[in-house]
């Protein structure tokens, strides 16, 4: 892992961040998609819970990565279940990583074009943003579902430049996802930040040879 230099903000226009494990805190996907998921699966299906995580497991594996991974419609439909329901009931436990809401309102006062790009479905940002207000620290926030591509895609890019102008070489963008970052610098963004602790309830992940902090309020 390397450690962030400090960012030069007057080379930076715009600031690209991601949702989950970036701002709010990953715990909740991965309790909400390994257990409790897990849990309505096994009850609908009559499975035992081995049985239930095993075959999800499964599912999961076979389309990471890709657009319907991201995808509640499409979860709801493979699964039986009502996906963003579940995720209402439980979006209690939406929670901003720590000093990242501090973060936003540092970032604010500094001129710079602040975009929120997620892959998470349009209903799921809106159940999210709605929880933590988190759309008040952002000029504009975009689902990827919109371009029908995700942000590890290279197709993704163009699309979001087309609506969204901005100048690749005065960019920076944060994620704890180093496939989406290396999709990012492919495309040609100057800097670069990847998060090293996007759940609160595990580890720091390795973020290979990417600069890191281990969350956003570390990059002022």
């Amino acid at each position: 892992m390397s450690a962030a230099p400090a960012l030069d903000w007057s080379s930076i226009d715009t600031v690209l961040l991601d949702m989950d494990g970036t701002l709010l805190d990953l715990r909740f996907d991965n309790w909400f998609w390994h257990e409790l998921i897990p849990r309505h699966y096994a009850a609908a299906q009559g499975f035992s819970a081995r049985k239930s995580r095993k075959l999800l497991q499964h599912k999961f594996g076979k389309v990471m990565g890709t657009m319907s991974w991201y995808c509640i419609d499409y979860w709801s439909q493979e699964l039986g279940l009502d996906i963003a329901g579940i995720k209402r009931a439980a979006r209690a436990q939406v929670r901003f990583l720590p000093g990242a809401q501090e973060f936003l309102v540092r970032l604010s006062a500094t001129g710079k074009r602040r975009i929120l790009i997620t892959n998470a479905h349009p209903v799921t940002l809106a159940i999210k943003a709605d929880q933590v207000a988190l759309q008040q620290h952002f000029d504009a926030s975009y689902s990827t579902h919109t371009f029908c591509a995700p942000k590890e895609d290279a197709a993704f890019w163009p699309r979001l430049l087309a609506t969204e102008p901005f100048e690749p070489q005065r960019t920076l963008i944060v994620d704890d996802s180093l496939v989406v970052l290396d999709s990012a610098r492919d495309f040609g963004i100057a800097c670069l930040r990847a998060i090293r602790c996007p759940d609160s309830g595990r580890g720091p992940q390795n973020t290979a040879d990417y600069a890191s902090v281990d969350g956003v309020a570390d990059l002022t």
